[in-house]
This record gives structure tokens, C-alpha cells and sequence, in this order.
């Protein structure tokens, strides 16, 4: 799993100063334009950006998330910057599964208007899982052939599960004999 949120520190960042002055950053604007920073507990990679905003990456869950962002806020307020801790928002959760079953992906492509979502986007000579974007919740799923999945763009658990209910059973029709 892995999460990624963003939050407003609310006020504009010397980023030139904060890499100076932790071990824990790296800053090249002429790559990027923003600052890496990481921490070991929760394991995470903050991007800092000059306006203040804040991009948490990498967090087993919402909590740890959350948690980390409060961190990278205080490492930045002890170097003399007066953050906020506005808006955190949760904006993606990654999920991955083992049906622990073969799915016949060819014919459920072929086949199949898969409800609650768009048709489905399967090119193996590309890519070699079968990609769904449901609609409701709005979650891609990527499907692979030996039954793993990889769900993406879910704002909660909760969506990550629904996507599986409503997938699951279409999935299990498809199974490898």
C-alpha cells in the first residue's frame, strides 16, 4: 500500500535555506523545483515546494501519512519558518491483491462492457495487465493474468473495497480452469 496526501504549510519557504540547513533533503532546481525530503519513521518522501505546499509520498496508511506530514511541518518549523498545518488531504491510496487465482484477462477483455466504469484498456505487446477505470468508486484497476491486482486513485479504504466487491465476482467468472 501507499499513500499519498498533500497539505498547506501557509507560508512561503526559503527552500535554498532548509536544504542548507538538514541532512535529510536534497534540492536541485535546476531538476526540480521543489526540495526531497525524507524521514525513516513513518518511512516517507516529502516534496516542499517555495508556496509552502507539501507532497507526502509513501506511507503504509493514513495515519502514518498524517503523521509524517506532522513531522516534515515541525522540521520545518524549528529552521524558523511560521507553518500551519492547513487542508491535509489524502489524495491517492495504492492497494494491491492476490485473488489467488489465474483470470483468462484476453476473454474478459474481448468479451466484456464491464459495468460501472469505461471500457476496459488491454494492449499485452504494451503493457501486460488489463486496465479499468470504474467510475464508481472511481478506482483504475490494473489486472493481471496470474490474479494479482493493482488498484489506484482511491481516496479511502473504503473505495479501495468497494472496487473489490464490485470486481471480484465478474473476476472469479473469468477464472482459469
Amino acid at each position: 500500500r501507499n499513500v499519498v496526501s498533500t497539505v498547506n504549510l501557509a507560508c512561503p519557504l526559503d527552500l535554498m535555506k532548509i536544504n542548507f540547513r538538514t541532512r535529510n533533503s536534497e534540492y536541485n532546481p535546476s531538476r526540480f523545483s521543489g526540495i526531497v525530503m525524507r524521514i525513516r519513521e513513518p518511512h516517507t518522501t516529502a516534496l516542499l515546494f517555495k508556496s509552502g505546499k507539501m507532497v507526502v509520498t509513501g506511507a503504509r496508511n493514513e495515519d502514518d501519512s498524517r503523521l509524517a506530514a506532522r513531522k516534515y511541518a515541525r522540521i520545518i518549523q524549528k529552521l524558523g519558518f511560521p507553518v500551519k498545518f492547513l487542508d491535509f488531504k489524502i489524495q491517492n491510496i495504492v492497494g494491491t491483491c492476490d485473488l489467488r487465482f489465474p483470470i483468462r484477462v484476453e476473454l474478459l477483455y474481448s468479451g466484456s462492457t464491464l459495468p460501472w466504469g469505461k471500457a476496459p484498456c488491454y494492449e499485452p505487446e504494451l503493457f501486460p495487465g488489463l486496465i479499468y477505470r470504474m467510475v464508481k468508486p472511481r478506482v483504475v484497476l490494473l489486472i493481471f493474468v496470474n490474479g494479482k491486482l493493482v488498484m489506484t486513485g482511491a481516496r479511502t479504504r473504503e473505495d479501495l473495497q468497494e472496487a473489490l466487491d464490485n470486481i471480484y465476482p465478474i473476476l472469479k467468472s473469468f477464472k482459469k480452469q
